[in-house]
């Protein structure tokens, strides 16, 4: 079994003790570090090379939007999932632009928490589109024009088929969904997935998403 590396960053010691006892309960997931800031927890995704964070989005110096926004530019990036106290919170949405795979809320049960983990190692969305629309009707802002704009030249760089796939990710589904839907095999998906990261800049499915989301926006 490989085993998922963690890496846990919050300014709460309760809320790194209360994730560290949920993530030791999972065979296949190791915690392999913890930061209480996101500037501590650039350092040591350096150090540790996790494959997931959770982030806490409010810290009192670097917040989780700009140390996730930190992590993007490095190589070979962990996923990042956000922790929140509240889930219509426009900071949600901002760490989501800024490239995290999803969020959780922190009373979230211990069983959802190592499943959105393992999704997100997987490179499957944790995050379903329905709750991004929510938060993209709920968070409409001046640059809604321009990114409706860049979204569709965006989407206008795709061959049919990308398309039809990025659409299918941007509904919510999984790869083996898209497979069936599709008639393709999962590792043709897969390969179209991994295109549509490069060619819409984006990184990973829940971008896929709002990219998707922007550009039909009347």
């Amino acid at each position: 079994m490989v085993n998922v590396r963690v890496l846990l960053v919050d300014d709460d010691a309760l809320v790194r003790a209360g994730l560290r006892m949920i993530l030791s309960s999972a065979a296949d997931l190791e915690l392999v570090g913890e930061a209480d800031d996101g500037a501590r927890a650039v350092a040591a995704v350096r150090e540790h090379r996790p494959d997931v964070v959770l982030m806490d989005i409010r810290m009192p110096e670097m917040d989780g939007i700009a140390a996730t926004a930190a992590l993007r530019r490095l190589d070979a990036p962990p996923q990042v999932i956000v922790l929140t106290t509240y889930q219509a919170d426009a900071q949600v949405m901002s760490a989501l632009r800024a490239g995290a795979s999803g969020f959780l809320l922190k009373h979230t049960p211990p069983a959802e928490i190592v499943n959105a983990v393992r999704l997100v190692a997987a490179g499957e969305a944790m995050l379903s589109p329905s709750v991004t629309r929510t938060l993209l009707s709920h968070f409409g802002d001046a640059q809604a024009n321009e990114r409706r704009r860049a979204a569709a030249q965006r989407l206008a760089t795709l061959t049919d088929r990308e398309r039809e796939v990025a659409v299918a990710v941007g509904s919510g589904a999984s790869n083996a969904e898209v497979a069936a839907a599709l008639f393709m095999s999962e590792a043709t998906v897969k390969a179209h997935v991994s295109r549509l990261f490069t060619k819409l800049d984006v990184a990973n499915r829940v971008q896929v998403a709002m990219v998707v989301h922007d550009a039909d926006q009347s």
